[in-house]
């Protein structure tokens, strides 16, 4: 029997995927637990309406991406920390800092774990942070660490 996958399943095959199955596996098993429905003529229609609203949907995540990558660009953030007595910076600026920083200054909410640079900032000046907002779409947020007086 064609059936069209409803959700993942292991062995089977991906969500939105066409596969043949056994008649008992797909009647008892797939559509009664909504994993699956039998492959239609209406079933398809949907099937494609519902791909071409994903597509839609990716694209537009993508372009509102590309606009806060805009807004990210031209963001500075300043942090202050002590430094040891051999002028080297004492402590670190964390990924979770530059999260707070960007949400308490600039109202962006960037999850810390979509940070491609996983190190926590350790010397004073410059240094870039790069930041995957979406598939392909990656900013820099420049940090500026200052001694503390």
């Amino acid at each position: 029997m064609k059936i069209i996958l409803l959700k993942d399943v292991k062995n089977v095959g991906k969500k939105d995927q066409i596969v043949n199955v056994s008649d008992g596996y797909a009647s008892n098993y797939l559509i009664p637990h909504g994993l699956a429905v039998k492959m239609t003529s209406q079933e398809m229609s949907i099937l494609k309406n519902n791909q071409k609203q994903r597509a839609l949907d990716e694209e537009k995540k993508k372009e509102e991406a590309q606009v806060l990558k805009q807004k990210i660009e031209g963001i500075v953030l300043e942090f202050t920390a002590p430094s040891s007595k051999d002028g080297r910076m004492f402590g670190t600026i964390s990924p979770k800092q530059i999260e707070q920083e960007l949400i308490a200054k600039y109202k962006i909410t960037i999850d810390k774990r979509k940070m491609v640079d996983k190190e926590p900032v350790n010397s004073f000046g410059y240094s870039n942070i790069r930041v995957e907002l979406y598939k392909d779409v990656i900013a820099t947020i420049r940090v500026h660490v200052i001694e503390k007086k």
